[in-house]
């Protein structure tokens, strides 16, 4: 069964749609964790650091937009645990999943349209096509 489940989030809505989902699959799952990571977005860093007085204040507000998750996580009891990497978010978290061999990706959906897939390609669908264990995309 899934005894590690990783939950990529970003604090967006999908993000806390999907976190839903892994806290009923993983709540049905005795000694199951949740990982949840959190891809800092390389091309978003310069603006953070311009926006902030110091490395603190980056990281409490990443942990801020990972708040609702938690709560959600928690609300069902799941262990869960939280890990802030950076890179390119696809990449990374086809990187991070591969390598702690994952049992179960869960990730939201941006809901781009096929020709905004097709120009700009989306973290999830990146995610799909790489990653070496089964994916759960949450619209």
């Amino acid at each position: 069964m899934y005894q590690r489940i990783l939950l990529a989030a970003d604090g967006s809505k999908n993000s806390i749609r999907a976190a839903q989902e892994a806290a009923k699959i993983a709540s049905l799952i005795p000694d199951s964790t949740v990982e949840i990571l959190f891809v800092a977005d390389l091309s978003k860093i310069k603006s953070e650091v311009l926006h902030s007085q110091n490395h603190e204040e980056i990281e409490l507000k990443r942990h801020q937009k990972l708040l609702p998750i938690v709560e959600q996580l928690s609300s069902k009891n799941v262990n869960h645990e939280t890990k802030i990497i950076t890179g390119d978010p696809g990449p990374a978290i086809v990187e991070y999943a591969n390598n702690e061999k994952v049992d179960l990706v869960i990730i939201g959906s941006r809901g781009l349209n096929a020709l905004q897939e097709f120009v700009l390609g989306s973290v999830s669908h990146k995610v799909v096509k790489r990653v070496q264990c089964p994916v759960i995309v949450v619209k």
